[in-house]
């Protein structure tokens, strides 16, 4: 288990009473003589900035129950993954005397169920259907904290800013899209505080995990009916092409070294459109993916790579050609290693590399390992002997504010 989360459950000696005095130190900027967990006071100080009531929330009122269905219908939780979240909830929530939510990755209350008293007290409190659950909303509470921190997160009695949540203890872990990492929604088992247990945030988070694996499952299974479209279709080519899903998982390829996913723009609306690592391509649809061939035929353009380093969390590396835009994801390490290059316009070794990412000029091993990925993904944008951006791109990089 990773630090962060488990510093989202509670502790177990955590008491109402020392937290709503630190609470009302953190409302009135003093320093509580017994501080709440880091997580808590960081969601504290997000919610504070934002001007929320912390007597009664906001008055957000909930979405119609046409809304909510449509909600339902485009949320991406799948009907086996919805299965795997009531099973592995609802039963263990009923006997505890707990209720189990179901949210989308806009904090929206799309699912309820379990223990009927305890539905009661969630209807007085407005945690109902339709209604919204995000941290701008009711402040910081398990479902809107784990939206925002994307982990597991359980909050307990006062560690909720509003006030009238304060009789609540909720556990809830955040569910993503194995395809492309996309946020889902959220999974939640809540109910009255007397009834908290340490253990819940585990059951959560696991269940979550089983959701997870199930989408991943049901994956699978639309690349497997992909393949059968498109292998026979990529026999009859000639030339480079691939056949991928609309979040560019690979079902078949010819002619093209093995490869497990291509980076695709969000929307496929054009006929040709340029790909890292490969170039132009020409873009045809097919039931559930697209056809990708390769072309040698386009006019040689100017290309600018940004690399916005601003966020440590979220680095992006975007590339702008004729042909359209392109933004990939990168990893805290893989940003370094860019921006180190970017700085550097005539290159540098990989002795060079390594003594600026780690101050140890021999640890190239590491460094060859992390740009031969990186040369896969960005083949036609990086050089090597030395390493450096291709002397013709226009590189610049979004710094951090000081």
């Amino acid at each position: 288990m990773r630090a962060q989360e488990s510093e989202a459950a509670i502790a177990p000696e955590a008491h109402p009473r020392p937290l709503t005095r630190a609470r009302g130190a953190a409302l009135t900027s003093r320093r509580p003589a017994a501080p709440p967990r880091p997580l808590i006071v960081k969601s504290w100080r997000r919610v504070r900035g934002r001007g929320l009531d912390p007597e009664r929330g906001s008055d957000c009122r909930p979405v119609s129950a046409t809304e909510v269905e449509h909600r339902r219908t485009r949320c991406g939780l799948t009907r086996e993954a919805l299965r795997e979240l009531r099973c592995g909830l609802v039963p263990a929530a009923e006997s505890a005397g707990h209720i189990v939510v179901i949210v989308d990755a806009e904090g929206r209350i799309l699912w309820r169920e379990g223990h009927p008293e305890v539905f009661r007290r969630a209807d007085q409190l407005g945690f109902v259907e339709g209604a919204s659950w995000r941290e701008d909303e009711v402040g910081t509470n398990a479902i809107g904290t784990a939206l925002v921190e994307r982990i597991p997160v359980q909050v307990h009695s006062s560690e909720h800013y509003v006030r009238t949540h304060h009789n609540w203890t909720c556990a809830a872990a955040p569910v993503h899209d194995p395809r492309d990492g996309r946020l889902l929604g959220a999974a939640d088992v809540s109910g009255p505080a007397g009834t908290v247990h340490p253990n819940t945030l585990a059951l959560v988070r696991a269940v979550a995990g089983l959701a997870e694996a199930r989408l991943r499952e049901e994956h699978r299974g639309c690349l497997d009916r992909l393949r059968t479209i498109a292998t026979p279709l990529l026999a009859k080519l000639r030339g480079p092409a691939l056949v991928t899903d609309r979040c560019g998982w690979v079902a078949a390829s010819t002619g093209l070294p093995p490869v497990d996913r291509v980076a695709l723009p969000d929307r496929l609306d054009a006929s040709r459109l340029w790909l890292p690592a490969f170039g132009p391509c020409s873009v045809e649809p097919l039931p559930e993916g697209v056809l990708l061939r390769l072309r040698d035929d386009a006019a040689t353009t100017t290309t600018r790579v940004v690399l916005d380093d601003r966020s440590t969390s979220r680095p992006t590396l975007t590339v702008h050609r004729d042909a359209g835009s392109w933004t990939y994801h990168l990893s805290r390490r893989h940003a370094d290693i860019l921006v180190a290059l970017a700085a550097q316009p005539a290159g540098r070794t990989a002795a060079e590399l390594a003594e600026h990412l780690t101050g140890d000029r021999t640890r190239t091993v590491t460094v060859r390992a992390e740009m031969s990925r990186l040369r896969k993904k960005f083949g036609d944008l990086l050089d090597h002997r030395p390493y450096r951006f291709l002397p013709e791109l226009d590189v610049s990089v979004l710094g951090p504010e000081p």
